[in-house]
């Protein structure tokens, strides 16, 4: 696997290629902005790049920015964001339009090398990842609706499992349920928040489908969101 990476702390930046290489991930490109990222893999890009959310020379979404654009010029690659808090509106601007192959990690999980590392093999396979407290944060604010109310207490933690970008085998083991109980919470929740969970052409979009009805049921609450 190459990995790109693109952050403007030095220190951060050479203690996270240190992290890759140590568990024999090849380090392409370290860049200290998203503009300097995307100049550097214009000719040769990467498997994956891994994006801070706020880099110069503002220091808002230049993250999200400098993703949308790698997503547009290099089909296939992958791209990872991460940010040292959780801001859930900033984060949400990755996964419109149906996204494919990107990911959302706060900092202090990427010290988890293993964590680090599945992200970046599922975002490289075209998956989306989103990072646990942020799912959290999310669900919670949309306990608060009316849709989420008809949810359970099970169904809700499968709701936020499959917004992680679980399978249902992966729910299952996590939440010690048969696959078939997995199946039966799923075809649920679908049918409560009146979203459906079929169509959609074979290949892995249509493999991420549930995880993209997921993100825009939680999309739909996104101008009442508290952003502090």
């Amino acid at each position: 696997m190459r990995v790109a990476v693109a952050e403007d702390s030095g220190i951060f930046r050479q203690a996270l290629v240190t992290l890759l290489t140590t568990v024999g991930i090849e380090v392409a490109v370290s860049a200290s902005s998203g503009e300097e990222l995307l100049t550097r893999v214009a000719d040769d890009p990467p498997d994956v790049a891994i994006v801070d959310l706020h880099m110069p020379p503002t220091y808002t979404n230049e993250g999200v920015v400098a993703a949308r654009r790698l997503l547009e010029r290099h089909r296939g690659l992958g791209v990872l964001v991460l940010s040292a808090y959780n801001e859930t509106p900033q984060a949400m601007e990755l996964f419109r339009d149906q996204p494919r192959g990107v990911g959302y990690l706060l900092k202090d999980h990427v010290t988890d090398v293993e964590n680090l590392r599945s992200a970046l093999e599922r975002v490289m396979r075209g998956e989306v990842v989103i990072d646990p407290d942020v799912v959290s944060r999310l669900v919670e604010a949309r306990h608060r609706e009316q849709e989420l109310a008809k949810l359970s207490d099970r169904e809700r933690q499968v709701l936020a499992l499959m917004a992680e970008g679980h399978s249902n085998a992966g729910i299952g083991q996590r939440l010690h349920l048969s696959a078939r109980t997995v199946e039966d919470h799923v075809r649920a929740i679908f049918g409560k928040l009146g979203i459906s969970s079929s169509g959609g052409p074979p290949g892995p979009q249509h493999s991420n489908k549930r995880v993209l009805a997921v993100l825009a049921w939680l999309r739909a609450a996104e101008t009442r969101w508290d952003s502090s």
